[in-house]
């Protein structure tokens, strides 16, 4: 385990410096690169707070919750809004209080939580402000390092293989993406690369009908993205026969966009989603799609978090949960 000694001997500054750039502390007179330097050694030794903070904060009964998308994301995309209240209730239930958390947050109001829920995927400088102010952290539909941090996945992996298999079986080979990353051509380094990115071109290429031009990027998965790609792929010569959309809300607005172009579904075009919202099944048609318990996310994210908070483990958990496939009407074999 790396110690504050050996990232100040490696950036060749003092151990004071490295203890107040690990705190976030804003009064310190350092330069942006030393500060990033430090911060990116602490990364590579997977550095850890010492234990001493989990005695200072264990009396506390806040928990606090940081999640990257703001309130009208949340109501747009219902599923975070299921894994944050899973968590309130499961919290409440055990005499804990979610108090929120943002980027103004005091480093030291978060390091007095008993420990933090992390909903959402994070860059790495909200990472260490985070693992430097509190050891108790569980990440949520997001794994930044399995080694060194508890977190909670739906088994995204294995569900877009699934979808994939589903559409190939029905005789679709022009498969589009909508939420997807290109990732032949991309620049990594901060960027989140999703378990459905991967799967999808891993299954396309085995299948040698890997299309880079079938896929569609965004970073936020709303209704309104889902109805610009969708009038996007729509205007395309070589238009897939079928599409696996990133979420459910962004299916939404797809199913517009092909509407309003004249299309049916699935007569024209296949749909398949992802999440199942509640809606999903009164779509007309009703939306194939994944179901993620989100609700089992929210309640083993306090689950592990109590469990570290209580001391009980000395090592590190990924919690999978796993997925179900719901064929409805919105897809049709291809003859």
């Amino acid at each position: 385990m790396a110690t504050i000694k050996e990232i100040a001997s490696l950036a060749g500054v003092s151990m004071s410096t490295v203890s107040r750039v690990l705190n976030f502390d804003d009064t310190l007179n350092v330069t942006d690169v030393t500060r990033e330097k430090i911060l990116r050694i602490a990364s590579e030794l997977e550095y850890v707070p010492s234990k001493s903070k989990k005695t200072k904060n264990k009396f506390s009964r806040d928990i606090g919750i940081v999640y990257w998308y703001n309130y009208q994301e949340e109501l747009e995309d219902p599923y975070y809004l299921s894994i944050r209240l899973a968590a309130e209730k499961k919290s409440n239930e055990n005499n804990f209080n979610l108090v929120k958390v943002t980027e103004d947050t005091p480093v030291e109001d978060i390091r007095n939580l008993s420990g933090i829920i992390a909903i959402g995927r994070f860059y790495d400088d909200t990472i260490e402000k985070l693992a430097s102010s509190n050891e108790n952290i569980v990440f949520v539909d997001f794994s930044p390092n399995e080694n060194r941090f508890d977190s909670v996945m739906a088994d995204i992996g294995k569900a877009t293989s699934k979808i994939l298999n589903y559409l190939y079986e029905l005789g679709h080979r022009k498969i589009g993406y909508i939420g997807g990353k290109k990732l032949e051509s991309i620049d990594y380094k901060n960027l989140f690369i999703d378990d459905r990115d991967i799967k999808y071109k891993e299954f396309m290429e085995s299948r040698g009908i890997y299309n880079v031009n079938y896929i569609y990027e965004t970073e936020r998965f709303t209704f309104k993205i889902g109805y610009k790609l969708m009038t996007e792929a729509l205007k395309s010569e070589d238009r897939p026969t079928a599409f696996f959309i990133g979420n459910d809300t962004m299916a939404v607005g797809a199913y517009k966009a092909i509407s309003e172009a004249g299309l049916h579904i699935p007569k024209d075009i296949s749909i398949v989603g992802f999440n199942d919202l509640p809606s999903a099944k009164y779509m007309v048609p009703s939306l194939t799609t994944i179901r993620i318990p989100s609700e089992y996310l929210g309640n083993a994210a306090i689950d592990l978090l109590l469990e570290s908070i209580n001391g009980s483990r000395e090592y590190n958990k990924k919690v999978i949960i796993p997925t179900e496939f719901k064929i409805r009407e919105s897809c049709t074999e291809i003859i």
